[in-house]
């Protein structure tokens, strides 16, 4: 029987090649020999982050090469905070949002912008108190400021409206018998605050790492209260997925979760007592300073670490907690949407079943 023509054709142009190569393509092309796959290249993940020390995992896991592992391309996209990137990832054009849940969450689910709380991405367990409440140097050491009831009508800066922050915030202010808004709120990306402490465009701020201790040593401000001592165990920064990456790309957002979560391990092995001081605490202040603006090592071995829990545990109790006081202020679309809309644990829970439960080293 002739051979069919589509393969004859191809046939014929091989002999220019000659010797082995003539004879292993005509192979292939006869179905004589199987065809190595391609590598397929790795899948593009966008991903938000604040550049605070929260986002360490996520810096260890594309720096180490854990996210190359599971075939992922992560491309890390600054932001000046979380609330900024729920349109994005509800529109698909971001798919991983990293930072502090907000009023924004909340508000976009209520129009149907679907973004879900996926796992921890730090909290203010006792001892890690990441994010401190700062007061201006000169209000200190005037006698202006004493105690949090002096910050009466001044300005105090927060990442964006309607965050977390603002609820450790009003906690704090209540320790002076203040409300929240008897003082003057001031929206600042983080690095921003620190200049504004120096120039006295703000009075206090709710400042994280590493910035708390760049402004502390540079002689801006005073440290005050570590958020674990105003809110211990607060669900301050989560790792959110984009509606559209989990409905059309579930296998991938399950393997960035691994990728994350072995971030996560390795971080929780640098922890001691609230600092980088454990057993890979050289290896994460060496890829802090590689990747982040501040270059000093010292700073990143001063500073007050984050928690973060190695199965990618959320507090749904503290997320109901705020929720209840985004609410009373009024920074709420539609109440009836719950935290339980927000969050979807499956991601976390599927990784540490593959992974298992995170065990210290000794």
């Amino acid at each position: 029987m002739a051979e069919p023509r589509a393969i004859v054709k191809p046939l014929r142009k091989l002999a220019a090649l000659g010797g082995g190569a003539a004879l292993a393509l005509a192979l292939i092309a006869t179905g004589r020999l199987p065809v190595v796959a391609q590598t397929a290249p790795d899948a593009v993940v966008t991903v938000g982050i604040t550049n605070s020390t929260t986002d360490v995992p996520i810096l260890l896991a594309a720096k180490l090469g854990y996210f190359k592992e599971v075939g992922i391309d992560a491309k890390l996209l600054p932001f000046d905070a979380a609330a900024k990137m729920m349109a994005p990832a509800g529109a698909g054009q971001l798919d991983v949002a990293a930072g502090a849940p907000s009023a924004a969450l909340y508000n976009a689910l209520a129009t149907k912008v679907n973004v879900k709380i996926v796992a921890d991405k730090g909290s203010s367990a006792p001892g890690y108190g990441f994010q401190p409440i700062l007061v201006r140097k000169a209000l200190v050491t005037s006698g202006a400021y004493k105690s949090p009831k002096d910050l009466k009508g001044m300005r105090v800066a927060e990442g964006a409206q309607g965050t977390a922050a603002a609820v450790f915030v009003a906690k704090f202010l209540k320790l002076g018998g203040l409300s929240y808004n008897d003082v003057k709120h001031v929206y600042l990306g983080f690095p921003l605050m620190i200049a504004a402490l120096d120039n006295g465009a703000i009075d206090a701020a709710a400042l994280p790492e590493p910035n708390a201790t760049i402004a502390e040593r540079a002689g801006y401000a005073v440290r005050i209260m570590g958020n674990d001592q105003i809110y211990p165990n607060q669900q301050l920064t989560v790792l959110m997925y984009g509606g559209p990456f989990i409905a059309s790309r579930r296998d991938v957002a399950q393997k960035f979760m691994l990728a994350y979560l072995k971030g996560v391990r390795f971080y929780n092995d640098a922890l001691v007592g609230g600092h980088l001081r454990g057993r890979t605490a050289n290896d994460v202040i060496a890829v802090l300073t590689e990747v982040t603006g501040t270059k000093d090592p010292s700073v990143f071995r001063d500073m007050t670490a984050s928690a973060n829990d190695p199965n990618g545990h959320v507090s749904v109790a503290s997320l109901k907690e705020d929720f209840a006081f985004l609410r009373d202020q009024g920074l709420l679309t539609d109440p009836n949407v719950s935290v339980d809309d927000a969050v979807d644990t499956s991601f976390a829970e599927n990784a540490v079943k593959t992974m298992g439960v995170y065990r210290p080293h000794k």
